[in-house]
């Protein structure tokens, strides 16, 4: 609180006044998101999605299905160590890729492997993460997608901190920072908004709420109206959008970047969707929620939900359906191919990529190993 003197006796000379930054420095009413999810497909809306988008998008969809499932059955036979899968969040995942132009930049999370492929990165390098090769196994400033980050939310700030710098660069580059229900309650969240908001940075924020962090649900983790709500206690707006229409996801994606790349700052958007499967191959979900619960929600599958709207305008039939099978079932064989190859591993790479100028530690731990592996070499 500030001081104001009044005029009068010593003893009455002053009384607390509210300082001026007390008053809003936004209207919040814009930034409030709808009472209820955004939605095109079932609406008449969707008659004029625009055809073209529609079957790329459900080609994508039908081919993130198939490699969330091929990428399931590799953790099975030994190939991975672990696969976090996207069943019943491909709308998502797909929406995210296509709704940024080349020269943006993605920055997924551990479970947005699917988003990265559906950008254009090759299926088996999305992977090599969870294979345990290489912590990426892609080129990020290439491909424009940011490492896959296994720690909750520690992406959200990198994102802020990209846009930012494009943003006093002048360069037209616009962040898009996925992130799960669960990570909205890290302090990387609540700082990367904040900071993003403060800076009117070029990002958009897209939280697919799948209902579940692990095993805790919603409901233990926020007493707010959705987390897009959170969008306002930080002055960015707050869009909530139904995660298993492709459609709608692109198209309030869309407009998030476009509004972000005209200089209108960043945007939290929360994509309610479902976890189908469990949270990894590692989790026993039937722990926490019922069969029941997981039926209820297939009949929202947004595979369904699409190919449903496609065949009712006519724009897809038996062979179109069997033409995204095939194609899907192809990248699948691929992936296998490649997945059940044994990668040839060289110990002295845990020096590289270090430092552009190796220390002189690296170059002494190196020469040590070094000697070891010789040794190895020749008592064999």
């Amino acid at each position: 609180m500030t001081v104001q003197e009044l005029p009068g006796s010593a003893a009455a000379a002053y009384r607390p006044t509210p300082p001026p930054a007390w008053q809003p420095r936004t209207d919040p009413a814009p930034l409030l998101p709808d009472a209820e999810p955004y939605r095109v497909l079932g609406t008449e809306a969707a008659a004029s999605a625009d055809p073209e988008l529609l079957l790329r998008l459900y080609a994508e969809l039908v081919r993130g299905r198939r490699y969330n499932a091929q990428a399931t059955a590799l953790t099975k036979q030994g190939r991975l160590a672990v696969y976090p899968s996207s069943t019943g969040q491909e709308a998502c995942e797909v929406g995210a890729a296509l709704a940024l132009e080349d020269r943006d930049w993605l920055f997924p999370s551990y479970r947005d492997t699917l988003a990265a492929v559906a950008r254009g990165l090759d299926p088996v390098q999305a992977l090599t993460l969870l294979r345990g090769d290489w912590h990426t196994g892609y080129d990020p400033h290439e491909h424009r997608v940011a490492p896959l980050c296994t720690p909750l939310a520690t992406q959200l700030p990198h994102a802020v901190g990209l846009a930012h710098a494009a943003r006093l660069k002048g360069d037209d580059v616009v962040a898009l920072a996925m992130i799960g229900d669960g990570g909205t309650s890290e302090g990387d969240f609540h700082e990367a908004l904040n900071f993003a908001a403060v800076w009117n940075a070029p990002v958009v924020f897209l939280v697919q709420n799948n209902g579940f962090a692990i095993s805790v649900p919603l409901a233990k983790q926020t007493a707010a109206p959705s987390l897009a709500h959170k969008a306002v206690g930080y002055g960015m707006p707050g869009r909530l959008v139904d995660g298993n229409d492709a459609v709608a996801v692109h198209e309030v994606l869309g407009e998030a970047v476009a509004r972000a790349r005209r200089g209108g700052g960043p945007t939290l958007i929360e994509a309610v969707t479902y976890r189908m499967d469990a949270h990894t191959n590692a989790d026993d979900a039937t722990r926490y929620r019922a069969d029941s619960e997981v039926e209820t929600w297939r009949a929202h599958d947004p595979i369904q939900l699409l190919e449903r709207e496609l065949t009712d305008r006519g724009l897809l039939d038996d062979e179109g359906r069997q033409a995204a099978a095939r194609a899907a079932e192809t990248m699948a064989a691929n992936l296998r191919e490649h997945m059940n190859a044994d990668p040839v591993l060289d110990p002295l790479d845990l020096f590289e990529h270090v430092y552009v100028q190796q220390t002189a530690q690296l170059r002494e731990q190196a020469a040590l190993l070094r000697a070891e592996l010789d040794a190895e070499e020749e008592a064999r």
